[in-house]
């Protein structure tokens, strides 16, 4: 065969392989000397111009050449020697608000020649190119917006600085094998956002001429690769949400205060003969804050290479026995750099300052009410403020503030978790002096973090160990640490030392507990740790311990999630309810069989506990078969299948066996839908045979993109007024000490319990001297979202997505024993107030633009409960009412492009009415009775 002066050594390879195939169809005599063919693999998977080996044995020669056995694959990839490439590249990139009414989003277009050429080549195939990009021109959208049939000014064009020309001229080099680039040279000198734009360009040269799935490298990072073939045009596809990258960004733990992220990208080539002719690289994100969707921004990308005329004489190639050779034979000094994008920070200009804060400090005092938007708003410009802030700055603020305003600062600076805030906080806290509750705020904020740091854990740690510390400071340091514990590990960080000592610590300190609260304190932290290694210490206490440590102990083991409620964790509840040996409480037992029914139980399970509910008391088996009829109407309950087949059973499902005469209830409805939320109301109430509220939870639950949160379940107990009632205590009880007590968890974060009293002097004391206030159950401002990601578009600009969410948050609880009215009433008042700013930042060498949307919500949500125990039957009323909501959203557009920049924005505000939610039709009755006897 003839090489002709166009003809490759791939091509000729190619035909020969192509011939041999075609004979060996036909019938091909072997004995002419075409012994075998067969596709081999080396040790190492040796392949020839990225091809499977083809092994032709002829007599006692063999060759080897590349296998192209499928119709379908294009011949290698190539560039010619001296041959110079040019190919034209334009880049379009488009953000928008999705929702309406909002300003038009950023538009931005760039042209440019890309010249390519071959410096060198080795016998394998591998070459060395150079590519470079020259007259580069930039457009954006004018400041005024387009008509409704799409019309407006023209593009303005985008003055590009000498620098930024200079800099983007510099030829880059890569290592490249038949579409595979192996290898990327440049400056590292070069300023970031000009250095990825050059990562984007050759990115597009990433290909292969063959269908398959693969792992490549290129300005996204490491992805899954998808290649599909159809005649000269080959099919990339990209899956980024599989693409890996050095680490850049934080998130919350918890996703549904997060992000959510919906990428697409494809590319089509267009190769003819061994030649690239053309590039369109599309690709889509679609970016919103979990909770709201409504607020999303959209990204679109397109990117074009097109080859812009034939091939022309170009420089030769250099000579070198290896491609290092080659390339220290250019000009300059080229280092092997990464592929993928380097993240880049905006420098921000109008941030708030706090040392220009400081400044006019005595003047600019915040306010207060943590339940307003303007409150919550403030709470995140200080943590923007203390995050780029020195220690001494943040030190010097702490101990110019007045005391009323420390908590705001120190739940702040908490957030901010810079290692420059952490400090100051370490300093300033002094434990052995400040007032509790300071020092109980510094806690809470650090247990409700929502991306603990080590450092953080470190400091609180510290501030707790070998101090003598009041009660209520000790407390909530452990359930603190217990937090922060969870979290971290949740972050996959379990083996810092600070995790090691602070399980140490609580596991210690558990041991070593000699009073009641003191173990039931360190079982709530190890509730808030949720550790798998911890659930036989939990069992332990569950079955051995008296009955407030095995209720503590049952509630901390239903936290873990369904995958951890082993067998065994199954077989100690059935001993615990079915009381196998020994006595237990009501509400342990029903705590026992609620983790039996909520997590994959058995149909054995479920018929023994319902079978069981005739032996119960009144109260307890109603307050039992009503929360088995609530797994029957909740479709997420993993009981419900399970239960729908049982009541088939007619032995069960009748009359009789549920038609109990207790007034304890269970109930659960939804409060709000969207089409990223559903927010649900639960409220269970248990009472004692003689009317009294034994217990009472009710229950705030988010549930979003399959996630659920407890965003708030407040519960009270009241135990020991079987005694005031004259009713004896079951044989093989203890009999209980008269207490009402409270206890809270937060968004995941459980609170130490509040006693209202304990005693029957105490509650004697209380009802006499009671000042009519209620108690604060917590009270502040928390950071709920905190969320940075960089996303690398394909073309090598990037997107910084900012998320910060915060929340003022103030409830209070009451709970008024009347023993002359013989009437109970319990009210538990939430206000709050929710601030969330949502940003896309795009920064290219030529222009920065930004859009953000804010959202703001203001609400009051009352709970309260009427009992009247004088009367017969025993007259309940529940109140659940929200007052009106006002609301406020604002979206901006605001970008700069050389000397000139512009912000647009538009927005809407409304008030949504108050409502009272209808629990059931009884409870309606029953509380238009009551209220009227009020008045009256």
């Amino acid at each position: 065969m003839i090489i002709t002066q166009k003809e490759t050594v791939e091509q000729k390879a190619d035909k020969t392989a192509r011939k041999t195939i075609i004979k060996k169809r036909k019938g091909f005599n072997p004995n002419m000397g075409y012994l075998s063919i067969k596709t081999i693999e080396g040790p190492s998977g040796d392949t020839i111009y990225g091809k499977p080996i083809a092994r032709l044995s002829l007599g006692g020669s063999q060759l080897d050449l590349p296998c192209f056995l499928s119709r379908r694959d294009l011949q290698p990839l190539s560039f010619e020697p001296g041959t110079l490439y040019q190919y034209r590249y334009t880049l379009d990139v488009q953000l928008d608000h999705a929702s309406t009414p909002s300003p038009q989003g950023p538009w931005l277009r760039a042209e440019a020649l890309v010249q390519l050429h071959r410096l060198w080549r080795d016998r394998g195939g591998e070459e060395l190119l150079q590519v470079q990009i020259s007259d580069l021109k930039a457009q954006h959208e004018p400041e005024e917006e387009r008509s409704q049939d799409g019309t407006g000014d023209p593009p303005a064009e985008i003055a590009l600085s000498q620098e930024a020309r200079a800099e983007l001229q510099q030829p880059v080099f890569i290592s490249w094998s038949s579409g595979k680039v192996k290898a990327f040279y440049g400056d590292e000198a070069e300023s970031i956002l000009i250095s990825n734009l050059k990562r984007g360009v050759v990115s597009l040269l990433q290909l292969q001429p063959h269908a398959s799935t693969t792992v490549e490298e290129d300005v996204s990072g490491s992805c899954q690769i998808t290649y599909a073939m159809s005649n000269h045009s080959i099919v990339k596809t990209k899956d980024l949400l599989s693409c890996t990258k050095p680490k850049s960004g934080f998130a919350s733990i918890n996703k549904i205060f997060g992000v959510e992220w919906q990428p697409t990208s494809k590319s089509q080539y267009i190769v003819k003969g061994n030649l690239l002719q053309s590039v369109l690289a599309e690709e889509s994100h679609l970016v919103s804050p979990a909770l709201r969707s409504t607020t999303s921004i959209k990204i679109s990308s397109r990117q074009q290479l097109q080859l812009a005329s034939p091939p022309m004489p170009g420089p030769a190639e250099v000579a070198g026995q290896s491609l290092k050779d080659a390339l220290a034979g250019t000009e300059g000094r080229h280092q092997p750099l990464g592929m993928a994008s380097l993240p880049f920070r905006r420098v921000c200009t109008r941030c708030p300052s706090l040392r220009a804060y400081l400044k006019a400090f005595d003047s600019q005092r915040v306010k207060m009410d943590t339940s307003k938007a303007a409150t919550t708003w403030q709470f995140q410009r200080f943590i923007q403020m203390l995050r780029s802030a020195k220690k001494r700055d943040v030190l010097q603020l702490l101990r110019r503030a007045p005391e009323e305003m420390l908590p705001f600062l120190v739940e702040a600076a908490v957030a901010a978790q810079s290692v420059a805030s952490l400090a100051a906080l370490s300093d300033f806290l002094d434990f052995s002096k400040e007032p509790k509750s300071l020092l109980e705020k510094f806690l809470c904020a650090a247990a409700f973090s929502p991306r603990p740091s080590g450092e953080l854990l470190r400091l609180v740690l510290d501030k707790l160990d070998g101090k003598q510390l009041a009660p209520e400071v000790q407390e909530t340091g452990i359930v603190a640490m217990g937090s922060l514990v969870g979290k971290l590990c949740q972050q996959k960080l379990c083996g810092l030392q600070e995790v090691e000592r602070g399980m140490e610590t609580i596991l210690r300190g558990l041991r070593g507990a000699e009073e009641e609260s003191e173990v039931v304190i360190y079982l709530l932290a190890l509730g808030n740790a949720v550790l798998p290694e911890t659930i036989p210490t939990l069992l332990d206490h569950a079955e051995e311990g008296p009955t407030a440590v095995t209720t503590v102990a049952i509630s901390a083991l239903r936290r873990f999630p369904t995958q951890h409620i082993s067998s065994k964790v199954k077989r100690a509840m059935r001993r615990i309810f079915h009381e196998k040996r020994k006595s237990y409480e009501k509400t342990c037992r029903l705590a026992a069989a609620e983790i039996l029914l909520e997590n994959e139980p058995s149909p054995m399970d479920v018929i023994n506990i319902l079978l069981a509910a005739n032996e119960l008391e009144t109260e307890t088996a109603t307050f039992l078969l009503l929360k088995v009829q609530n797994s029957l109407h909740a479709d997420h309950h993993p009981a419900r299948k399970i239960m729908k087949d049982i009541m088939r059973d007619p032995r069960i499902n009748n009359y009789h066996f549920f038609s109990k005469a207790g007034i304890s209830s269970s109930f659960s409805g939804p409060l709000t839908v969207t089409q990223d939320l559903l927010s649900t109301f639960g409220l269970d109430l248990l009472f004692l045979e003689g009317g009294f509220l034994r217990k009472s939870v009710s229950d705030f639950s988010l549930l979003s993109h399959g996630r659920r949160l407890h965003a708030a379940q407040v519960t009270i107990e009241a135990q020991g007024m079987e005694s005031m009632l004259g009713e004896n205590v079951l044989e093989g009880q203890e009999e209980p000490e008269l207490m009402a007590r409270m206890s809270a968890i937060f968004f995941d974060v459980q609170l130490r319990p509040i006693v209202f009293f304990q005693g029957y002097t105490d509650l004697m004391a209380k009802v006499l001297l009671s000042s009519g206030e209620p108690t604060s159950v917590v009270k502040g401002n928390l950071l709920l979202m905190d969320h940075h990601q960089v996303i690398p578009l394909q073309s090598g600009l990037q997107v910084a997505i900012k998320l910060q969410g915060g929340l003022g948050l103030d409830i209070s609880a009451d709970m008024d024993v009347s023993i002359w009215e013989q009437e109970l009433k319990t009210s538990i008042n939430t206000r709050g107030s929710l601030a969330i700013d949502f940003q896309a930042e795009l920064d290219a060498p030529f222009l920065q633009a930004t859009l953000r949307s804010q959202t703001e919500v203001e609400t009051s949500i009352q709970f309260d409960t009427i009992l009247r125990f004088s009367s017969s039957p025993i007259l309940m009323c529940l109140q659940l009412r929200e007052e009106q909501v006002p609301y406020r959203e604002i979206f901006t557009v605001s970008k700069s492009a050389g000397s000139q920049s512009s912000t647009a924005r538009k927005g809407r505000q409304g008030t949504v009415p108050g409502r009272e939610f209808a629990l059931h039709g009884a409870n309606s009755k029953v509380c238009n009775l009551l209220l009227t006897a009020e008045e009256e």
